[in-house]
């Protein structure tokens, strides 16, 4: 146990003990002849007190004083103490949400026993969904991103900062596409490395790999030459993220095996965050978008032409745009990433921003079925329903459409991409971002109300869907929970009746 971590239970015992006595901080600093901000500072777990003074307080609380320095808690705090010793809770990025650990140790001794079993609750809900640390990690970045709508100044800085420096040494200028052969001198000539594009190739147990990196005097990444071109310039450009960031502590596969901390993934962030600003900057893409958004009509080739200026994939390209529109345009978006095994009937959410509020059902949606009307479905389905399914990722399926929502009559201008994917044969991926329409929006993006569009009424999962089988023949499910819903408020108006009849 962490020296951190023993203050800290120590600090919440005394707290406790204090307002079980009945003292304000100040009467019980007095008693105890310390000063009220050094109590403070026990409470919140950043000191440990002296033995001399631990036995004024033992004095004061009238407790005894092996009970005030033992670790253990109470059997009704026992979720409590499991969940402060956990690697999860010490790892959890508090700092970047403005807390520190004692605030927040702070607020859950309050009232330490509901506090105790609302932890258990949460437990046993990570338990149920098969939730891992990493996954409370990832939700903690995503909520980081959310927070400052995934733009982060100093990152866009790096970027121009690091072509204006060395960008004529190299041949990289501002002006896209940066050429993969510069990337991979910068890397070779100015950081020592060494690529290597067989190794993976000639593994199999690596293939699910697309990069492989190994520290040394002479750095070695290894790039699985079964990518595209777009892949392996992306790789390129976030490992100059990560050598100009100076970031330590980072992953070393693409498909990390294993996350240490939040400072891994969030470098991890930062690296890639980089990597997009150095392929696509920022002047040109707002420019490109400000063409885009003046359309009085939707054109899918302008999307198509930026992916060839860029020479990128639709999921960086999309996930720029989520960097720069909130910013840039005013208008919050949501960005989601789903991918499908052809014949599998199943459609999986892998990656999400969401900053517009959008319902997504990703818990539920482990047991429930998507709205097969989302766009991000409906381009899955097409691919996989067309003639000919692509066999390369240079083809792809583009599409729009107006959703709105059947109950809530929310609407969202979606746009998005469908592919198949380099080192999954037989799985297709979307990618799209949706805007929420609000009056404003068709000032910004002028073809939101295109009568071309196609307009769908759309739901979150087709087990909570209102709509009859006549109405919707997309449907995968029967409306079960919806159902027992209804069932449940028939109950509530019967005895409602009952009551009444007294």
């Amino acid at each position: 146990m962490t020296n951190n971590l023993i203050n800290i239970i120590f600090g919440m015992k005394v707290r406790q003990a204090r307002l079980e006595a009945g003292l304000t901080l100040s009467e019980f600093a007095t008693q105890c002849e310390l000063s009220p901000s050094y109590v403070t500072e026990i409470e919140k777990g950043r000191k440990y007190p002296r033995v001399d003074k631990i036995m004024r307080m033992v004095e004061v609380l009238g407790k005894p004083y092996d009970d005030l320095v033992s670790i253990k808690l109470s059997h009704s705090m026992a979720h409590l103490s499991t969940t402060l010793k956990s690697v999860t809770f010490q790892r959890f990025p508090f700092e970047e949400f403005g807390l520190e650990l004692s605030d927040l140790v702070t607020l859950l001794t309050r009232e330490p026993e509901k506090a105790s079993a609302l932890l258990h609750a949460v437990l046993e809900i990570g338990r149920r969904y098969d939730l891992h640390e990493e996954d409370f990690l990832r939700a903690a970045l995503r909520s980081y991103q959310e927070i400052h709508e995934n733009y982060f100044q100093e990152l866009e800085d790096a970027a121009q900062k690091f072509v204006d420096k060395y960008g004529t040494d190299y041949g990289l200028t501002s002006d896209p596409p940066a050429s993969r052969e510069a990337l991979q001198k910068i890397l070779q000539e100015k950081y020592g490395y060494q690529i290597d594009l067989e190794t993976i190739a000639g593994r199999p147990a690596l293939i699910k790999y697309r990069s492989v990196f190994f520290e040394g005097k002479k750095p070695r990444l290894l790039i699985n030459n079964c990518l595209n071109p777009q892949q392996t310039k992306f790789i390129l450009a976030r490992e100059v993220g990560y050598q100009y960031l100076k970031l330590k502590e980072r992953s070393f596969a693409s498909t990390p095996d294993q996350i240490n901390s939040f400072q891994q993934i969030l470098n991890d962030f930062k690296a890639a965050y980089f990597g997009g600003a150095l392929l696509m900057p920022r002047a040109h893409i707002i420019a490109d978008l400000q063409h885009l958004f003046e359309q009085t009509t939707w054109s899918a080739h302008l999307l198509l032409a930026m992916l060839d200026k860029y020479h990128v994939t639709p999921e960086m390209l999309f996930y720029r745009f989520s960097e720069l529109i909130p910013q840039f345009f005013g208008v919050k978006l949501h960005f989601l990433r789903f991918h499908h095994r052809h014949n599998s009937g199943t459609y999986q959410l892998i990656k999400q921003l969401n900053m517009n509020q959008l319902i997504v059902p990703s818990g539920i949606g482990l047991l429930e079925h998507y709205c097969r009307r989302w766009l991000s479905v409906r381009l899955l389905r097409d691919m996989e329903s067309a003639e000919k399914v692509p066999t390369t990722s240079d083809q792809l399926h583009v599409g729009i459409q107006m959703s709105e929502f059947v109950e809530t009559q929310d609407k969202f201008l979606c746009m998005g991409f469908s592919r198949e994917l380099s080192l999954s044969p037989g799985v297709t991926s979307s990618v799209i971002v949706g805007f929420r329409v609000e009056p404003e929006l068709k000032n910004t993006i002028r073809f939101a109300y295109d009568p071309s569009i196609p307009q769908v009424i759309i739901n979150e999962t087709c087990e909570r869907c209102p709509l009859t089988a006549e109405q919707c023949r997309e449907r995968a499910a029967e409306p079960t929970i919806l159902g027992e819903q209804q069932k449940q408020r028939d109950r509530k108006l019967a005895l409602r009746e009952i009551q009444n009849q007294d």
